[in-house]
Order: C-alpha cells, then sequence, then structure tokens
C-alpha cells in the first residue's frame, strides 16, 4: 500500500485543517506600529515638539539679531559723532578725563559733612 499514489483530495483532507490567525492580533501589531509612529512624529528627533522648540529659537535669535542691529547702528553713529565733530570729542574728554583747557581753572567742590553742633535738632 505505501507504493500507491495519493490522491490530492484525499491527502487534503487528511490533513488536518491549520488553526486560522484571529484578526485580533493584525489590528493590534497595526495599532502599536501606527502609536509608535505618532509618539516618534511628535517627540523624536525631528518631531513636532522639536520643531516647535526650533520655532521658538529662531524667533528668539531673530529678536537678538535686531536688538544687536539697532546697537550696531547707534555705535557707528557715535564713532561717526566722535571721528567728525570736535565738541562731541571735548565734552568726552571733559566728562570721562577729567580735562581743562589750557588757561581754564578747574573748581572741585567738595561736600562738607555738617558738625554735630550746627546741625538743627542736636542736643545741647
Amino acid at each position: 500500500m505505501p507504493d500507491q499514489p495519493v490522491d490530492p483530495v484525499v491527502q487534503e483532507a487528511a490533513t488536518p485543517p491549520s488553526k486560522p490567525r484571529p484578526r485580533g492580533t493584525w489590528i493590534y501589531a497595526v495599532l502599536f506600529v501606527a502609536i509608535l509612529i505618532v509618539i516618534n512624529t511628535l517627540v523624536g528627533e525631528k518631531g513636532l515638539l522639536a520643531t516647535f522648540e526650533a520655532q521658538r529659537e529662531y524667533d528668539q535669535l531673530q529678536d537678538r539679531l535686531h536688538r544687536l542691529r539697532q546697537e550696531n547702528a547707534l555705535l557707528q553713529l557715535e564713532a561717526q559723532r566722535l571721528r567728525d565733530d570736535p565738541a562731541t570729542i571735548e565734552a568726552l574728554a571733559r566728562d570721562e578725563l577729567g580735562l581743562v583747557k589750557p588757561g581754564e581753572v578747574l573748581f572741585i567742590v567738595k561736600d562738607v559733612e555738617p558738625d554735630a553742633s550746627t546741625e538743627p535738632g542736636a542736643a545741647r
């Protein structure tokens, strides 16, 4: 009997039917992958949160650049005045260095500490 050819229909009927996979396994696998993709989109290296942080940093740097350009313009204006206006140089020399013109007399007035006897309301 072993040499007899086996009918394919009989052979198919003889093998036990395989268990069908439950659909829930595939649904959970797809759901798990979708959740991973959403999480990566939100908090990944180039995710949504990283994009918001980069935009906030960009805005801060733009503000700083604007302030620095304004400060630079003021400094250029002051440098131009110092190059071209002798009165500006003189005022700076008088205020910051305490210089005087030849022939001028410099008076330095110091505050005098009041005596206890000349103070109003002092005990006598």
